[in-house]
Protein backbone atom coordinates (compact mmCIF):
# COMPACT_ATOMS: atom_id res chain seq x y z
CA UNK A 1 0.00 0.00 0.00
CA UNK A 2 2.83 2.45 -0.46
CA UNK A 3 5.01 4.29 2.71
CA UNK A 4 4.21 7.06 4.41
CA UNK A 5 6.21 9.55 6.92
CA UNK A 6 4.80 11.22 9.68
CA UNK A 7 6.20 13.70 12.23
CA UNK A 8 5.42 14.41 15.18
CA UNK A 9 4.20 10.60 15.70
CA UNK A 10 4.95 9.46 19.53
CA UNK A 11 1.85 11.46 20.17
CA UNK A 12 -1.58 13.28 19.76
CA UNK A 13 -2.50 13.03 16.25
CA UNK A 14 0.54 11.77 14.95
CA UNK A 15 0.02 8.43 16.66
CA UNK A 16 -3.32 8.31 15.39
CA UNK A 17 -2.24 8.72 11.89
CA UNK A 18 0.50 5.65 12.46
CA UNK A 19 -2.23 3.56 13.52
CA UNK A 20 -4.52 3.95 11.18
CA UNK A 21 -1.97 3.86 8.08
CA UNK A 22 -0.51 0.40 9.80
CA UNK A 23 -4.11 -1.09 9.90
CA UNK A 24 -4.51 0.06 6.37
CA UNK A 25 -1.16 -1.67 5.51
CA UNK A 26 0.67 1.13 4.69
CA UNK A 27 4.47 0.89 5.93
CA UNK A 28 5.64 3.80 7.82
CA UNK A 29 8.63 6.15 8.67
CA UNK A 30 8.23 7.90 12.46
CA UNK A 31 9.57 11.09 12.89
CA UNK A 32 9.64 12.62 16.53
CA UNK A 33 12.66 13.95 18.65
CA UNK A 34 12.22 10.85 21.70
CA UNK A 35 13.98 7.69 19.89
CA UNK A 36 12.97 5.57 22.90
CA UNK A 37 9.44 5.77 22.41
CA UNK A 38 9.35 6.13 18.79
CA UNK A 39 10.63 2.55 19.02
CA UNK A 40 8.48 1.21 20.99
CA UNK A 41 5.32 2.75 18.91
CA UNK A 42 7.28 1.12 16.28
CA UNK A 43 7.45 -2.83 17.87
CA UNK A 44 3.98 -1.93 18.68
CA UNK A 45 3.35 -1.74 15.24
CA UNK A 46 5.01 -4.17 13.64
CA UNK A 47 3.75 -7.01 15.77
CA UNK A 48 -0.13 -5.62 15.34
CA UNK A 49 -0.12 -4.65 11.38
CA UNK A 50 2.87 -7.02 10.26
CA UNK A 51 4.46 -3.80 8.54
CA UNK A 52 7.67 -2.37 7.73
CA UNK A 53 8.42 0.21 10.11
CA UNK A 54 11.52 2.64 10.33
CA UNK A 55 12.27 4.96 12.96
CA UNK A 56 13.94 8.33 12.59
CA UNK A 57 14.44 10.57 15.12
CA UNK A 58 14.28 14.23 14.74
CA UNK A 59 13.81 17.45 16.19
CA UNK A 60 12.38 19.84 13.59
CA UNK A 61 13.94 23.30 15.25
CA UNK A 62 17.47 21.91 14.24
CA UNK A 63 18.38 22.46 10.15
CA UNK A 64 20.83 19.82 10.07
CA UNK A 65 18.18 17.11 11.38
CA UNK A 66 14.96 18.46 9.33
CA UNK A 67 17.69 18.07 5.97
CA UNK A 68 18.41 14.47 7.14
CA UNK A 69 14.39 13.82 7.08
CA UNK A 70 14.24 15.60 3.90
CA UNK A 71 16.97 12.95 2.41
CA UNK A 72 14.68 10.59 3.12
CA UNK A 73 12.16 12.28 1.46
CA UNK A 74 14.01 12.08 -1.52
CA UNK A 75 14.90 8.33 -1.49
CA UNK A 76 13.94 6.44 -5.06
CA UNK A 77 15.03 3.07 -3.53
CA UNK A 78 12.44 3.70 -0.33
CA UNK A 79 9.73 6.11 -1.82
CA UNK A 80 7.81 7.90 0.44
CA UNK A 81 3.71 8.24 -1.25
CA UNK A 82 2.20 10.43 1.74
CA UNK A 83 3.99 12.89 3.81
CA UNK A 84 2.29 14.11 7.21
CA UNK A 85 3.36 16.97 8.48
CA UNK A 86 1.65 17.07 11.75
CA UNK A 87 4.58 18.04 14.11
CA UNK A 88 3.14 21.17 16.46
CA UNK A 89 2.70 22.27 19.49
CA UNK A 90 1.19 25.28 21.86
CA UNK A 91 3.22 27.97 22.90
CA UNK A 92 2.38 28.54 26.25
CA UNK A 93 3.14 32.59 26.19
CA UNK A 94 2.45 35.73 24.41
CA UNK A 95 4.32 37.12 21.50
CA UNK A 96 5.24 40.73 23.45
CA UNK A 97 6.57 40.08 26.55
CA UNK A 98 7.56 36.37 25.80
CA UNK A 99 10.92 34.73 25.11
CA UNK A 100 12.04 35.00 21.07
CA UNK A 101 13.77 31.92 21.23
CA UNK A 102 11.00 30.04 21.69
CA UNK A 103 9.13 31.74 19.35
CA UNK A 104 11.77 30.98 16.63
CA UNK A 105 11.94 27.66 17.68
CA UNK A 106 8.02 27.28 16.78
CA UNK A 107 8.50 28.60 14.04
CA UNK A 108 10.91 26.13 12.56
CA UNK A 109 9.15 23.53 13.89
CA UNK A 110 5.70 24.37 12.26
CA UNK A 111 6.71 26.52 8.81
CA UNK A 112 10.20 25.91 7.84
CA UNK A 113 9.58 22.17 8.46
CA UNK A 114 6.72 21.88 7.02
CA UNK A 115 8.23 24.12 3.73
CA UNK A 116 11.89 21.91 3.81
CA UNK A 117 9.91 18.31 4.07
CA UNK A 118 6.93 19.55 1.23
CA UNK A 119 9.45 20.68 -1.21
CA UNK A 120 11.45 17.09 -0.79
CA UNK A 121 8.82 15.17 -0.97
CA UNK A 122 6.88 16.90 -4.01
CA UNK A 123 9.91 16.83 -5.91
CA UNK A 124 10.03 12.98 -5.73
CA UNK A 125 6.45 12.64 -6.32
CA UNK A 126 5.65 14.50 -8.90
CA UNK A 127 7.93 13.01 -11.69
CA UNK A 128 6.34 9.81 -10.64
CA UNK A 129 3.08 11.06 -11.22
CA UNK A 130 1.44 10.19 -7.70
CA UNK A 131 1.45 10.53 -4.25
CA UNK A 132 0.13 13.14 -1.08
CA UNK A 133 1.03 15.87 1.42
CA UNK A 134 -1.08 16.01 4.35
CA UNK A 135 -0.50 18.81 6.42
CA UNK A 136 -1.62 19.77 9.69
CA UNK A 137 -3.14 23.16 10.38
CA UNK A 138 -6.15 24.37 12.38
CA UNK A 139 -9.32 26.08 12.83
CA UNK A 140 -6.99 28.63 14.97
CA UNK A 141 -5.87 29.52 11.03
CA UNK A 142 -9.03 32.20 10.60
CA UNK A 143 -8.01 33.44 14.08
CA UNK A 144 -5.42 36.09 15.23
CA UNK A 145 -4.67 34.40 18.77
CA UNK A 146 -1.06 34.80 18.38
CA UNK A 147 1.87 32.92 16.28
CA UNK A 148 0.33 29.92 16.81
CA UNK A 149 -2.74 30.80 14.93
CA UNK A 150 -0.25 32.81 12.12
CA UNK A 151 1.66 29.46 11.68
CA UNK A 152 -1.16 27.22 10.89
CA UNK A 153 -2.41 30.04 8.67
CA UNK A 154 0.83 29.71 6.56
CA UNK A 155 0.02 25.57 6.53
CA UNK A 156 -3.10 26.40 5.36
CA UNK A 157 -2.47 29.27 2.12
CA UNK A 158 0.67 27.12 1.55
CA UNK A 159 -1.04 24.23 1.18
CA UNK A 160 -4.07 25.38 -1.19
CA UNK A 161 -0.82 27.21 -2.78
CA UNK A 162 0.61 23.66 -3.42
CA UNK A 163 -3.05 22.20 -4.90
CA UNK A 164 -3.02 24.99 -7.54
CA UNK A 165 0.68 24.18 -8.59
CA UNK A 166 0.18 20.62 -8.66
CA UNK A 167 -3.25 20.41 -10.41
CA UNK A 168 -2.66 17.71 -13.84
CA UNK A 169 0.22 16.25 -12.04
CA UNK A 170 -1.32 13.03 -9.86
CA UNK A 171 0.06 14.05 -6.69
CA UNK A 172 -2.30 16.20 -3.88
CA UNK A 173 -1.95 18.61 -1.00
CA UNK A 174 -4.39 18.65 1.64
CA UNK A 175 -4.87 20.89 5.09
CA UNK A 176 -6.09 19.55 7.88
CA UNK A 177 -8.15 21.65 9.86
CA UNK A 178 -9.27 20.16 12.80
CA UNK A 179 -11.17 21.94 16.19
CA UNK A 180 -10.03 20.68 19.66
CA UNK A 181 -8.82 17.49 19.65
CA UNK A 182 -8.90 14.57 22.88
CA UNK A 183 -4.83 14.53 22.79
CA UNK A 184 -2.55 14.99 25.00
CA UNK A 185 -1.47 17.99 22.87
CA UNK A 186 -3.90 20.09 25.25
CA UNK A 187 -3.19 18.18 28.15
CA UNK A 188 0.53 19.63 27.24
CA UNK A 189 -1.05 23.33 27.00
CA UNK A 190 -2.78 23.15 30.16
CA UNK A 191 -6.21 23.04 28.66
CA UNK A 192 -8.73 20.69 30.02
CA UNK A 193 -11.67 18.75 29.22
CA UNK A 194 -14.17 20.78 31.53
CA UNK A 195 -12.80 24.16 30.20
CA UNK A 196 -14.76 24.07 27.10
CA UNK A 197 -17.63 22.52 26.52
CA UNK A 198 -18.12 18.92 25.35
CA UNK A 199 -19.14 19.32 21.94
CA UNK A 200 -16.29 21.44 21.43
CA UNK A 201 -13.76 18.27 21.70
CA UNK A 202 -13.52 15.61 18.55
CA UNK A 203 -12.13 12.25 19.32
CA UNK A 204 -8.89 11.99 17.43
CA UNK A 205 -9.88 8.43 15.69
CA UNK A 206 -12.39 10.45 13.72
CA UNK A 207 -10.01 13.28 12.82
CA UNK A 208 -7.50 11.16 11.31
CA UNK A 209 -10.13 8.85 9.28
CA UNK A 210 -11.75 12.27 7.83
CA UNK A 211 -8.13 13.34 6.67
CA UNK A 212 -7.01 10.28 5.65
CA UNK A 213 -10.46 9.79 3.74
CA UNK A 214 -10.73 13.88 2.05
CA UNK A 215 -6.64 12.68 0.75
CA UNK A 216 -7.84 10.13 -0.81
CA UNK A 217 -10.66 12.04 -2.61
CA UNK A 218 -8.14 14.64 -3.35
CA UNK A 219 -9.49 17.70 -0.72
CA UNK A 220 -7.68 20.75 -0.50
CA UNK A 221 -8.77 21.14 2.95
CA UNK A 222 -10.22 18.64 5.44
CA UNK A 223 -12.51 20.05 8.37
CA UNK A 224 -13.39 17.37 10.20
CA UNK A 225 -17.13 17.82 11.62
CA UNK A 226 -19.99 19.09 11.02
CA UNK A 227 -19.55 21.61 13.75
CA UNK A 228 -16.15 22.99 13.11
CA UNK A 229 -17.24 23.64 9.34
CA UNK A 230 -19.91 25.95 10.61
CA UNK A 231 -17.86 27.47 12.89
CA UNK A 232 -14.96 27.76 10.24
CA UNK A 233 -17.43 29.54 7.86
CA UNK A 234 -18.84 32.21 10.21
CA UNK A 235 -15.40 32.76 10.60
CA UNK A 236 -14.30 33.32 6.90
CA UNK A 237 -17.66 35.47 6.51
CA UNK A 238 -16.91 37.58 9.32
CA UNK A 239 -15.00 40.78 9.12
CA UNK A 240 -11.68 40.87 10.45
CA UNK A 241 -12.57 43.84 13.17
CA UNK A 242 -14.93 41.37 14.37
CA UNK A 243 -12.31 38.14 14.53
CA UNK A 244 -9.59 39.89 16.37
CA UNK A 245 -12.50 41.03 18.48
CA UNK A 246 -13.23 37.29 19.36
CA UNK A 247 -10.22 36.22 19.35
CA UNK A 248 -9.11 38.71 22.65
CA UNK A 249 -11.80 36.00 24.44
CA UNK A 250 -9.57 33.84 26.66
CA UNK A 251 -12.16 30.88 26.35
CA UNK A 252 -11.70 31.66 22.07
CA UNK A 253 -8.01 31.61 22.81
CA UNK A 254 -7.91 28.26 24.27
CA UNK A 255 -9.95 26.51 21.45
CA UNK A 256 -7.10 27.66 19.38
CA UNK A 257 -5.04 25.14 21.84
CA UNK A 258 -2.76 28.53 23.21
CA UNK A 259 -2.60 29.52 27.07
CA UNK A 260 -1.38 32.37 28.36
CA UNK A 261 -0.12 30.96 31.79
CA UNK A 262 3.90 30.84 31.43
CA UNK A 263 5.14 27.26 31.57
CA UNK A 264 2.31 25.31 30.05
CA UNK A 265 3.21 24.54 26.47
CA UNK A 266 5.39 21.35 25.58
CA UNK A 267 6.62 19.89 22.31
CA UNK A 268 5.73 16.92 20.74
CA UNK A 269 8.04 14.06 21.95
Amino acid sequence: MGTALITGASAGLGLEFAWQLATAKHDLVLVARDAERLERLAGQLRAAAGVHVEVLPADLADRAQVDRVADRLRSEERRVGLLVNNAGYGLGQRFVGGDLATQETAFDVMVRAVMVLSHAALGAMVPRGRGAVLNVSSVAALTTMGTYAAHKAWVRTFTEALAVELRGTGVTATALCPGLVRTEFHERAGLTRDSMPDAAWLDAEKVVATALADVRRGAVISTPSLRYEVVSGIARMLPRSAVRALSGDRRMRASAKVEDEPGTSGRDA
